[in-house]
This record gives C-alpha cells, sequence and structure tokens, in this order.
C-alpha cells in the first residue's frame, strides 16, 4: 500500500505541476483604450434572488460602456416572490423560463438566446457584481482576438469566517486548474458566472444538445464542445478588470450540496484529459486521507509519509497562491482547509455518485 501511495501522489504532483506551467503560459490582458464597438447582451437566470438581483444591476448601472451597447436579460425560473421593477439606465428585459428539459439554468440561457438583440452573450449569476471595466475589458479582448467563446474569472467576497475563506481557498483551486489547463491547450472547465460566446457560435454546436437531462453544466459541457471542436476559437481572459465577484454559502450544507451539484457532472465530461485530472485529484485526496491514517497509527515509515504530505501542500500553495494572487485575495487557513479538504471532498465525490442534492429549493 505505500507503494501505491507514493506513486499515487508522486502522479499528483506532477499534473498540479503541469498545471502551474500551464498558468504561466496565460498571458495577462488589460483594456487597451480602443473605442467601444462590441453590443453584448447579459444573460442572468435567476430563481428567488429579489434581495441579490439588485445589486447586481447596480454594479450594470456602474460600467464603464456605453448604455447603447448592451442589453440585460433577466430569465425567471419560477420564483415564489415578484421581482420589483428596476430603474435602469439601460435596457432590461425580464422573461420567463420555459422549460423543456431536467436543467432550469440551461432552458433559462435558450429561452434568452431567442430573444436577445446581439451576437455576443455573456451570463453571470444573480448573486453577483460586476467590475466598471468587465464590458470594456471584454470587448478591447474581442477586438484583438478571432474569438468566439471567452471564459474569465469568478471570485468570492469573504468575510472573515473560517468557512468563507475555506471556499475561497476551494474556488482558487478550481480557478487555478482552469488557468491552467487553457494554458496546456486542454481547457475543459469555466464558470457560468463569467462566460461570453456569439450567438452564432453557440447555434454552430447545437447549444446543449446532447447533455440537457444534467441538471448544471451550462458552461462547462457548451466549453468542452467547443474545445472539441474549435479549440483555436475559444480563450481564457485572465484580466484583473474581468473578475466576477459572487457570494460564499454561509452553512456547509448549502456548501455540500453546492459541490455535489458541481461533482455530479464530472462523469459526463467530454473532455478525457478533465476526466484524467478529476481522478488523478480524487486519487491524491484519497492518498493524503490514508497518509493522515499512517501518521496516526504509525504505519510505514514516518519521513516517507512526511514527505508525500508536505509535497501535496507544498504544489497545492503553489497554484492556490499563484490565482490568489491573480484575483487580488489573501489565502488564509491554508493548513487547516488543507487538512480537511481532502475529507470534505473524498465525501462529495462519493456523495455525488449515488446521492440526491437540493438547488434553489428543488431536488435533482
Amino acid at each position: 500500500m505505500i507503494f501505491v501511495l507514493y506513486i499515487i501522489t508522486i502522479f499528483y504532483c506532477l499534473s498540479i505541476i503541469a498545471l502551474i506551467y500551464g498558468f504561466t503560459k496565460v498571458n495577462s490582458f488589460e483594456y487597451l483604450g480602443l473605442k467601444p464597438k462590441t453590443k453584448f447582451s447579459i444573460v442572468v437566470p435567476f430563481r428567488n434572488e429579489a434581495e441579490n438581483l439588485p445589486n447586481l444591476l447596480n454594479s450594470f448601472s456602474k460600467l464603464n460602456y456605453p448604455m447603447e451597447l448592451f442589453e440585460v436579460i433577466l430569465v425567471d425560473d419560477a420564483s415564489d416572490c415578484r421581482l420589483q421593477n428596476a430603474d435602469c439606465r439601460f435596457q432590461v428585459l425580464v422573461i420567463k423560463n420555459i422549460r423543456v428539459s431536467n436543467s432550469p439554468k440551461k432552458d433559462a440561457i435558450t429561452t434568452a438566446i431567442r430573444v436577445v438583440k446581439n451576437d455576443w452573450i455573456i451570463t453571470t449569476d444573480a448573486d453577483c457584481v460586476v467590475n466598471e471595466n468587465w464590458l470594456l475589458t471584454l470587448d478591447n479582448y474581442v477586438q484583438k482576438n478571432q474569438v468566439s467563446m471567452i471564459a474569465g474569472a469568478v471570485t468570492y467576497d469573504c468575510k472573515k469566517e473560517f468557512l468563507h475563506h475555506f471556499q475561497q481557498l476551494d474556488l482558487a483551486s478550481l480557478q487555478g486548474a482552469t488557468i491552467g489547463s487553457f494554458g496546456l491547450g486542454k481547457g475543459f472547465m469555466c464558470n457560468g458566472a463569467n462566460f461570453a460566446y456569439t450567438k452564432s457560435f453557440f447555434k454552430e454546436l447545437n447549444g446543449f444538445e446532447g447533455n440537457d437531462r444534467i441538471a448544471s453544466g451550462d458552461d462547462v459541457f457548451l466549453l468542452q464542445k467547443a474545445m472539441a471542436r474549435f479549440p483555436e476559437k475559444v480563450h481564457y481572459l485572465q484580466s484583473k478588470n474581468n473578475v466576477v465577484i459572487t457570494k460564499p454559502l454561509d452553512d456547509w450544507k448549502s456548501l455540500f450540496y453546492q459541490r455535489v451539484r458541481w461533482a455530479s457532472k464530472t462523469g459526463s465530461y467530454q473532455s478525457k484529459f478533465g476526466i484524467g485530472l478529476g481522478l488523478i485529484v480524487f486519487g491524491g485526496n484519497v492518498a493524503l486521507l490514508l497518509v493522515v491514517y499512517c501518521l496516526l497509527f504509525e504505519k510505514g515509515n514516518f519521513f516517507l509519509m512526511c514527505f508525500l504530505l508536505l509535497a501535496k501542500f507544498s504544489v497545492d500553495f503553489v497554484l492556490i497562491h499563484k490565482t490568489n494572487g491573480f484575483l487580488k485575495n489573501k489565502t488564509h487557513f491554508y493548513l487547516i482547509s488543507s487538512l480537511i479538504y481532502p475529507f470534505f471532498s473524498v465525501s462529495v465525490a462519493l456523495y455525488s455518485l449515488f446521492g440526491k442534492y437540493e438547488w434553489k429549493g428543488r431536488r435533482f
């Protein structure tokens, strides 16, 4: 067993080192002062977000971008409460979601695409706020690059609670893996809270056809479709002006179900690289649990176990630290989070294979 632990940990560390290398290959981009000319349609699916939507709309009103060059489509997915009319200077359209599949969010985006006026579509979430130069940076990038799909970064607005910083470290690891995979030319993951593509490209990919039986994955599956067919048209935009900020969850149960929802789509990945990396990460976390067991019960060579523990913690820290440097976040509670995370991650992965989860008041 000790030899197996050693091999798994080495494979894990090499994989993370590869992602760190890939991260360094993605160039940072800032807006170049080009005159804005791209017209955007911002699509926001929502359900019972009366508290959060005003903050998002307020951030839209502060965008450093001509109001006549963007519209906002809010897609109401059977909310229990009525959304108050927003007093906005930009174009806002509220429409009802048309459900045709097992995925409310995919249906909402498909519903919106039928009525959008512009070719460039950006999806974000109701509990987010955007940077004032969000659209300006996207516009300048579109003007300078032949691109049809753009993935961007998402981070949390953390308070002092450990739970919030635990989520931030988890999200930073995912964002780091995302950027690193794009740097390696193997992009397989993105976040629908900051995801842009053209309407024509969406139609060329046949939208969400083929994965609409899975409740989540409006972002990942579309990205993997695009990477399989037109990888040269898919880019990652690494810019501090393009980062979208979202709210962390306030209890462990909600966090667990959210991560189960994210994990439940892994088995349906089209990307072999994504599946392989997922298995290696899962194996690395299981190996860490076994290493801790060996240390507690004095199994195997003590110094070898400590080396394996240190090796995993070190490569993880480098990737997370680089990501937090880009996201302008501090790396708090790293050690205790690293000890807790393997238990959390393995539980999420196993539960996602057999268990049900709750999302927006529904069970899947």
